[in-house]
């Protein structure tokens, strides 16, 4: 059996499919891509065996049919350099040998057998399906992930929250300190359901979708999900419980706020960032006279820093602290000029927000405060 195809479209779908695959695997066979050359396209296949990616390419020639495994590493590890060209693929099934031949040489690897391969866990015949826009799924996850938790006890928190509502579609993160709900308007399934993706999970989706992507699929039970666009199919488990109520913990009305320019606001952290207490990471921030004042001191080091920013506030002075690396982690986040900053008093956490809001993507950051020494 051979077959030709794109180096660079095989390589791009390899590293794609290679996202999903564990550094350490109990079955030596998934360390190895499952191909099947089949119909003028080559399948993909890459498991860690709870998460299952595959993808196609299309062929510029084929003669015959095969299906097998190749050792990932080697194969990645052999195409990195190669320029775009059409490489040449043959595979031996009696001696299980692969060869490829490009331009200027060739190299042969030994291939498995696929019986053995792992078969994908689908979701059932009643599972809930809803479409949208790539770029739907892929801005939630950018903005939720990072606000996830590691924790051991309430696995819940530790994925973005997909909250399906039937004319909005909501996702949620947090870990207890930070919060983030981006709210979707142009979503409207008119469904009412929910589900939470694993972390890994969204850092895999987060890697492989673009925003040029057309739409999206996701079919989802209780269990299991699966998510489809034109050139890849990605079944996983979902982290089963239920999610916490993070409206709950929002505040409605904020009485302080002030804007401020965002990137002036990334500037002065990174510089006060470097006198914080490396343990705490606490920024003191005291809003008063369309200033902000940022304060960041170690006592074990005897160092200190401020700054000052131009900022629209004319109310009642007060001060609040934060986490310097999560207001940073925020505000690096966000994608407008100007950053509404509200709070209440130092005891209540505080929201972040744009200033101009988006009505069909709303975004909100919400942090916890911290204690400020006098």
């Amino acid at each position: 059996m051979n077959f030709k195809v794109s180096s660079t479209a095989f390589y791009s779908r390899l590293t794609a499919a290679s996202k999903v695959m564990a550094s350490k695997n109990s079955m030596p066979i998934l360390d190895c891509f499952l191909l099947d050359v089949n119909g003028g396209t080559v399948t993909i296949t890459a498991s860690d065996s709870e998460k299952y990616f595959i993808t196609t390419v299309p062929l510029v020639e084929q003669s015959g049919d095969a299906r097998f495994c190749i050792p990932a590493k080697t194969i990645m590890e052999s195409m990195k350099e190669l320029a775009e060209q059409p490489l040449s693929i043959g595979y031996n099934p009696d001696t299980q040998e692969v060869k490829v031949v490009h331009n200027s040489g060739s190299f042969a690897v030994m291939a498995m057998d696929a019986a053995p391969y792992p078969v994908a866990k689908t979701v059932g015949e009643d599972a809930t399906h809803i479409e949208m826009p790539a770029s739907v799924l892929l801005n939630g996850i950018n903005r939720c992930l990072f606000a996830t938790a590691n924790d051991e006890i309430r696995m819940v928190m530790n994925g973005v929250y997909v909250d399906i509502k039937p004319d909005c579609i909501v996702f949620a993160g947090t870990d207890g300190r930070k919060l983030v709900r981006n709210t979707n308007h142009t979503v409207k399934s008119g469904l009412t359901a929910g589900f939470i993706l694993q972390k890994k999970v969204s850092s895999v989706l987060k890697a492989v979708l673009t925003k040029a992507d057309e739409n999206i699929t996701i079919a989802f039970d209780s269990e299991k999900a699966t998510v489809s666009s034109a050139d890849m199919v990605m079944h996983f488990r979902l982290i089963e419980g239920r999610y916490p109520n993070y409206n709950a913990v929002i505040p409605e009305n904020n009485p302080y706020s002030a804007c401020v320019d965002r990137q002036a606001l990334i500037s002065a952290l990174k510089r006060v960032s470097v006198f914080c207490n490396q343990s705490s990471s606490l920024v003191k921030l005291e809003l008063a006279n369309n200033n902000i004042k940022l304060t960041g001191q170690d006592s074990e080091y005897a160092t200190r820093a401020e700054e000052f920013i131009l900022c629209e506030y004319t109310s009642t002075p007060i001060s609040i602290g934060f986490s310097c690396t999560f207001l940073l982690e925020i505000a690096g986040i966000m994608d407008c000029e100007t950053l509404k900053v509200e709070v209440a008093d130092p005891s209540r956490p505080g929201v972040i927000r744009p200033a101009e809001e988006n009505s069909e993507d709303e975004v909100l950051m919400l942090l916890m405060p911290m204690r400020v020494e006098d």
